[in-house]
């Protein structure tokens, strides 16, 4: 769970070489996407980090965060991401597809990292609305790794569910005004994430109640960083909704 960037965005024209923002709430123009720093949670810790991106074009992005963070081992510090500009605002019901793709690695780590590396989506009864915020229904998140045993908000409701032909447990549970359903990979880290979304967005109506009238508002991909020091590399992201 992350909390929305407060700040103005830093504002570039083009991309003619690696740009990093190292501010709390500093975001970056990325072709399709805009890339966030969201140090939400940096006082509850002591460190630092910075996001580069690395090349960006409407439909693809590739970008690199950099922490060092230490104390409050079981509090977020930050959600670096990247959120589609365009892949939002449509009705779970009119999605026919959402492709996605998500090539990324860690370059460096240390030893006793805790963190994860996952998509924040966002749905809401409105066809728009920031995440984070009373416009909020719903927080799914969609974990590609878990590292140093933290866990998502709530509690586990399902273990070895498939969904999108990987393998899932299912958390749940209430955060501020919305609700919090987190699909954690059972089969360690997905590094190479080649996927339709609306799998996971037929599932959640079909079997976990959610309305297919929800707008979705916001689809985010990122790190939520706990502790540790790590260089997390994304070689290549992107992510579309195609409507009925």
């Amino acid at each position: 769970m992350h909390l929305p960037a407060l700040a103005l965005p830093i504002l570039f024209t083009g991309l003619s070489a690696a740009q990093t923002i190292t501010g709390q709430f500093d975001c970056l123009p990325a072709g399709g996407f805009t890339l966030c720093q969201n140090l939400w949670g940096k006082t509850f810790g002591v460190g630092s980090q910075k996001s580069t991106l690395m090349n960006a074009t409407t439909g693809t992005v590739a970008w690199a965060t950099n922490y060092t963070w230490a104390n409050g081992p079981n509090q977020v510090k930050s959600y670096a991401n990247v959120e589609s500009v365009s892949a939002k605002g449509i009705q779970l019901q009119n999605v026919a597809s959402a492709p996605t793709l998500w090539d990324w690695t860690y370059a460096t780590q240390s030893v006793g990292i805790r963190a994860d590396v996952a998509y924040d989506i966002w749905f809401g009864k409105a066809s728009s609305g920031n995440p984070a915020t009373s416009a909020s229904a719903y927080e799914i998140m969609i974990w590609l790794s878990g590292l140093g045993g933290i866990q998502p908000v709530g509690s586990q409701i399902t273990t070895g569910t498939v969904v999108a032909n990987h393998t899932w447990n299912l958390w749940k549970g209430p955060n501020a005004n919305w609700e919090v359903l987190s699909f954690v990979s059972a089969a360690g880290d997905l590094n190479s994430f080649d996927v339709d979304l609306n799998d996971f967005f037929t599932y959640l109506v079909e079997e976990q109640g959610v309305a297919p009238t929800q707008y979705i508002q916001s689809i985010q991909a990122g790190t939520e960083a706990f502790v540790g020091i790590a260089n997390l590399v994304t070689n290549a992201y992107s992510v579309s909704i195609v409507p009925k």
